[in-house]
């Protein structure tokens, strides 16, 4: 906790009731109480006052969700279909936003939310939170491959953290790799530092989340004790 006094959207933050934008929200709702009276946008908090949050308060989505090949996380360009559009034509859901990316050619698992609480956590590489992938390249992998990856790669001046790699036994050409960072193309440029060319790379996993059966453009809620461990592993308080 930073020290006393300090703008009341960032102690929500900090208390990991809404982060600072939805904080600044409620305040202008007028549903943010500092010692029973209104709070104001950039009201400051003293250490013992009372902050309460009054009214309804936001019904947080937490969503699984397939991207498949050829659909972007974010910001399309012309032609391009992403995430968002796709939510809204085949489901019609448009409160949630992808938390992190997956590269336009790689598929697989990406958590969707309206929690703004929980983008920090989870995207920061500093708390080392898990992210696997099934990978495929174009020959089989060797020995000191698998050593090479597992210690970390040197990519254009930086190097990797360590990861864990299974190899699998029925294809000498696929291995599924777990990792705690998220660098740009991280993966991609890892395999072809020691080359080798990545034909097909699908996330399975954010910390506790799996795809599981999910098949491109499905999704299925976060929710129960899989949603409890999510929050708990993030340091979040979890939604009533």
């Amino acid at each position: 906790m930073s020290e006393f006094p300090m703008r009341i959207n960032k102690y929500l933050a900090e208390q990991k009731i809404a982060s600072r934008r939805e904080a600044d929200v409620l305040i202008e709702r007028k549903q943010v109480l500092i010692n029973g009276n209104v709070a104001v946008l950039g009201q400051q908090v003293n250490e013992g006052d009372k902050v309460t949050i009054a009214g309804a308060t936001k019904k947080y989505v937490y969503l699984a969700y397939y991207k498949g090949r050829g659909i972007i996380t974010h910001s399309p360009s012309e032609g391009e279909i992403d995430i968002a559009t796709r939510l809204k034509k085949d489901y019609s859901i448009t409160n949630v936003a992808p938390l992190g990316r997956l590269d336009k050619d790689s598929e697989g698992l990406i958590i969707l939310s309206n929690d703004g609480r929980i983008t920090g956590p989870v995207l920061d590489p500093e708390l080392n939170h898990e992210k696997e992938y099934e990978v495929t390249v174009d020959k089989p992998i060797s020995g000191m491959f698998t050593k090479m990856m597992a210690l970390g790669v040197d990519i254009e001046g930086y190097h990797t953290k360590p990861a864990i790699i299974k190899t699998s036994p029925r294809n000498d050409k696929k291995f599924n790799l777990t990792i705690t960072e998220g660098k740009k193309h991280q993966i991609r440029r890892m395999c072809a530092a020691l080359g080798y060319q990545i034909q097909s790379l699908k996330r399975i996993r954010v910390m506790n989340i799996e795809l599981g059966t999910l098949k491109p453009n499905q999704y299925r809620k976060i929710a129960g004790d899989e949603l409890k461990t999510l929050m708990k592993e993030l340091d979040v308080k979890s939604p009533k």
